[in-house]
């Protein structure tokens, strides 16, 4: 049986999750809300993390991020895309990577300035 403790990020609470896997079985004690469980149990299986990074542009560096979660493991590969990025004038909301790495999630410009 394998046992954790990890902190929710789902909302501002942030409760201290107790989390047990026993096989396929996983448990989780601590959470205020569903969202916890789902949290705790996608953690376990196939952790997801928002990339937030910045791109070169013509007009400068521009912030941008993925507009879902992808694999954790995927995190430093998607960063490798944004960085060969060079582009010319972009603006709030353009798609500058359409389904990153096949992660269904696309790189969008986060700010105009």
């Amino acid at each position: 049986m394998e046992k954790r403790e990890m902190t929710c990020i789902m909302c501002p609470l942030g409760c201290s999750l107790v989390v047990t896997k026993d096989g396929d079985e996983i448990k989780v004690s601590g959470n205020n809300c569903q969202r916890g469980v789902v949290f705790a149990k996608e953690e376990l299986t196939c952790p997801m993390r928002i990339v937030t990074s910045s791109v070169k542009t013509s007009e400068g560096v521009k912030a941008c991020k993925t507009t879902k979660p992808v694999p954790k493991a995927k995190i430093f590969d998607v960063m490798k895309e944004i960085e060969k990025l060079r582009l010319k004038k972009v603006k709030f909301g353009d798609v500058v990577i359409k389904n990153v790495l096949g992660t269904d999630a696309d790189v969008i410009i986060t700010a105009n300035e």
